[in-house]
């Protein structure tokens, strides 16, 4: 696998640097997850649970050796540093200038290891006035602008459905770490990769950014071309109260769709600009889509060339033939379902395995081949049974 041989210390906590070293272990990487005393990784216990894990866990935490550390005690400062040695990348998420105060941060890593490649992810990044403000994904989100673009029927705000700001902070955290490790070959040095979530939310906006950058105005979300402004990039309700889309607005789409339904002279109208104009193709495609189920048009679309899918709920979702093709929905041996590994490789690929560890399963046996003396591994157990500092 392409990873293999590579060990991450994985200092993180909740989905974005989870996530990311997740990705890692699915592809040969040796990841350890430092755990704080008590109750471990916070989403050990959030949400719906499956076979003794909650779901958000084990979509996050497989094959991961777990270490608990108290990072307060010197000698739990003394094994994640002598662990670092032996480490390829580290990654953690804690609020600016957090790892400094415990005396595990680049410099103190990068001290003992040159070779480390250390990833920090906050919420806003290391650098700026509102570094240490406190957040979480939907308040990035709104402080991203992206809060603002997503609105309901009211025409307000409405919470986000997806974890945009987290995501895009793993994404972008992998792909420093991955460019790190590339030129380490050549350089034989690691490096600090600095990611603000909020960075990398508003990296991924090219496609709306329009109104801003071109009339420095916010959009205008309901007659902008990626939120509903045009007919053919729209939700459609159907006859029994479920949904469609069209989402393709190049004009061999359009001719075909209006063709096919008898209506070749709006074609105009729903290829040009977005907004008002389209008012007349919006009304008539309304209407059109009320006759019938949501099925029923997702059969009639079978042989047209028209950029159409029927707007599905996450559990049919999941189980189309296609996520079956693609293996992204998994199904262990025990029964667990997982999220599969969407990095494809045709020689190396990944590969899942679901083994969860406890907490503080791997303490002894990880400290002790990364060169911990037994005294040191004996003092490190005994703080994080305790948790005293």
């Amino acid at each position: 696998m392409k990873l293999q041989g590579l060990k991450v210390i994985d200092l993180s906590l909740f989905l974005p640097g989870p996530h990311l070293t997740m990705m890692m272990a699915d592809h040969g990487a040796e990841v350890i997850k430092i755990e704080p005393p008590g109750e471990g990784e916070p989403v050990r216990h959030v949400g719906y649970r499956t076979g003794g894990a909650s779901a958000w866990f084990r979509n996050t935490h497989r094959n991961k050796r777990s270490v608990v550390l108290n990072l307060k005690t010197g000698a739990g400062r003394e094994a994640l540093l002598t662990l670092a040695e032996t480490a390829d990348v580290m990654v953690e998420a804690f609020r600016p200038g957090v790892v400094d105060r415990l005396g595990v941060g680049y410099d103190a890593v990068a001290a003992r290891n040159p070779r480390i490649v250390y990833a920090s992810i906050a919420a806003f990044g290391q650098t700026g006035p509102e570094r240490q403000r406190p957040a979480h994904d939907i308040a990035i989100q709104a402080m991203a602008g992206v809060v603002s673009l997503n609105l309901g029927q009211d025409g307000q705000p409405t919470n986000p459905h997806m974890p945009v700001a987290d995501i895009t902070g793993s994404m972008m955290a992998l792909s420093g770490i991955l460019m790190a490790l590339y030129r380490r070959q050549a350089t034989g040095r690691g490096d600090y990769v600095d990611v603000s979530m909020q960075d990398a939310t508003l990296s991924w906006l090219p496609n709306v950014t329009g109104p801003v950058f071109a009339e420095d105005r916010a959009p205008v979300v309901k007659d902008e071309r990626s939120f509903g402004g045009l007919a053919f990039f729209r939700v459609y309700a159907t006859r029994d109260g479920r949904h469609v889309v069209l989402g393709g607005v190049e004009r061999k789409f359009v001719v075909n769709l209006l063709t096919a339904l008898g209506r070749p002279d709006l074609i105009d109208a729903a290829t040009g600009p977005p907004g008002p104009s389209q008012a007349p193709v919006k009304a008539f495609l309304s209407d059109t889509f009320a006759t019938h189920t949501r099925d029923e048009w997702e059969a009639w679309f079978a042989d047209k060339d028209v950029c159409f899918a029927p707007v599905l709920d996450l559990r049919e979702a999941f189980h189309r033939p296609q996520i079956a093709a693609r293996e992204m929905l998994i199904r262990d041996d025990d029964g667990n379902l997982h999220i599969g590994n969407p990095i494809k490789f045709r020689d190396e690929p990944g590969h899942l395995v679901p083994r969860l560890s406890e907490p503080g399963a791997d303490t002894e046996a990880v400290l002790r081949s990364a060169g911990c003396g037994q005294g040191l591994i004996e003092q490190v157990m005994a703080d994080g049974r305790t948790g005293r500092e």
